[in-house]
């Protein structure tokens, strides 16, 4: 059954690569407003214009059926988590590099692991217990508590990768229950509503160019979200799962061009255990799965 679903996975990867190509420009359109805007003001342009967008796509492919979702409550608060990383997330690269950042967000896989065996009760085998000390000590060189080159927003980073694996293990307690294009929807709207009662309370009025980029942002997240969706349609996870660190490379890009960021030498070992960590748990995963 498995292999008759993937029967595609080489258009998996390229929409994979595709993906991580896409979601860095939401990143760094975020880091380039914050230095004029409210970070919760972009937080609700992240979350309003992707609803809006998205929104017109739902109704079409499924009608009614997207206020009907079985568990709603756990749909609800998927969005919530995925609301606060972002927040999280959007305060942090307002004042540390983008690819420090990110590198910090992938911590999520470690954290993923802990929560599995704490609250799920898996199995955690002994090699991937090894790997979430290393993803440790990763994250540890990069942000270098107690060192002069600490600063806060990492912290902020650490709160947001928290925040990203309860929103992956709700995402995985979904599965299957939900058409992904519902599931989308359903994640942006607590975020929308959420963040447009309190708006008022921090609102700056942005110039037309700006407001068209925060609907850029939106945009891009969207976009981003609906070519993962499609990748996963086409290929196993464990196998895409090395390709989400494309996204490393690409923050790495942009946070060099746009803001004149080069992670240093720590950071860059940092970067790497992460990704060694992260590829070794994706093939550890395909190997237990095959």
């Amino acid at each position: 059954m498995n292999q008759q679903r993937f029967a595609r996975p080489s258009r998996g990867i390229v929409l994979m690569a595709a993906a991580m190509l896409v979601v860095p420009f939401m990143d760094a359109l975020a880091k380039l407003l914050t230095s004029r805007y409210p970070v919760l003001q972009l937080v609700w342009a992240r979350f309003f214009f992707h609803f809006l967008l998205v929104l017109p796509v739902v109704l079409w492919r499924h009608g009614g059926a997207v206020l009907t979702v079985p568990r709603p409550a756990l749909q609800i608060g998927r969005g919530l988590y995925l609301l606060a990383a972002t927040c999280c997330f959007f305060g942090a690269i307002k004042y540390i590099p983008l690819a420090d950042a990110i590198a910090i967000i992938f911590f999520d896989a470690v954290i993923v692991i802990v929560l599995s065996a704490l609250f799920l009760r898996e199995q955690v085998p002994a090699g991937r217990w090894i790997a979430a000390l290393l993803g440790f000590a990763a994250v540890l060189v990069i942000i270098r508590p107690g060192f002069s080159e600490f600063h806060w927003a990492s912290l902020l980073a650490l709160a947001a990768a928290l925040f990203f694996s309860l929103y992956f293990l709700s995402t995985r307690q979904l599965s299957g229950n939900t058409p992904p294009l519902v599931t989308l929807a359903w994640q942006s709207a607590g975020g929308f509503v959420l963040m447009s009662v309190v708006l008022p309370l921090f609102w700056v009025t942005p110039t037309l160019v700006d407001l068209a980029l925060m609907l850029m942002l939106g945009a891009t997240g969207a976009a981003g979200h609906l070519l993962l969706i499609r990748a996963f349609e086409y290929a196993e996870a464990s196998l895409l799962a090395p390709f989400l660190y494309l996204e490393i490379i690409m923050q790495v890009v942009l946070g060099y061009l746009l803001f004149g960021d080069l992670p240093d030498s720590w950071a860059w070992a940092g970067i790497t255990l992460i990704i060694a960590v992260g590829v070794y748990l994706s093939r550890d995963s395909r190997a237990r799965d095959g």
